[in-house]
């Protein structure tokens, strides 16, 4: 068995899926691929049935929200090769108008909670997801708390003001 690299998880990638690999990068000492989201599940298969691969262990998968400059959602998936003790993170960006991204359910059971999570708290429609629904906030909250949509401080508050920040 060969030793799992970076530049080889980037060359098998890359050969297989050319455009769709935005960006490879090393940072926090995890590999990282950014990834168009029209072929996430296709790479996201493809990473998990080549045997020299293996990444056949979903560790997690989160949104995140960019709001400035372009008003951007995004979501990140950690794998893990398990026999090969290798992490791998893949992300990919779509606009905050458009916040659909096909399920990895098909491929991973255990990302079905973790999608719900991520539609609940971010909004992302995961397509194909076999039970989309919210799953920590009520039914019927109109907004998703972890989108960066809210004022900093609220104005209509008269119980504080600057001076009780050392401010002013």
């Amino acid at each position: 068995m060969i030793t799992l690299t970076n530049d080889i998880i980037e060359s098998r990638l890359r050969t297989s899926f050319g455009e769709v690999i935005l960006n490879c990068e090393e940072t926090f000492q995890m590999f990282t691929i950014t990834v168009q989201r029209e072929k996430i599940l296709e790479i996201m298969n493809f990473l998990y049935r080549e045997n020299d691969l293996a990444f056949t262990f979903l560790t997690d998968l989160t949104g995140i929200h960019f709001p400035h400059p372009n008003d951007e959602l995004g979501v990140v998936y950690h794998l893990h090769n398990l026999p090969a003790n290798v992490r791998l993170r893949i992300k990919t960006f779509f606009p905050k108008s458009d916040p659909r991204i096909n399920s990895l359910t098909p491929l991973f059971a255990s990302a079905n909670f973790m999608e719900r999570e991520t539609y609940d708290f971010f909004g992302i429609i995961f397509l194909g997801h076999p039970n989309l629904k919210r799953i920590l906030n009520v039914d019927d909250l109109g907004y998703f708390p972890m989108r960066k949509e809210y004022a900093l401080e609220d104005p209509t508050r008269t119980d504080k003001d600057d001076t009780m920040f050392g401010r002013g």
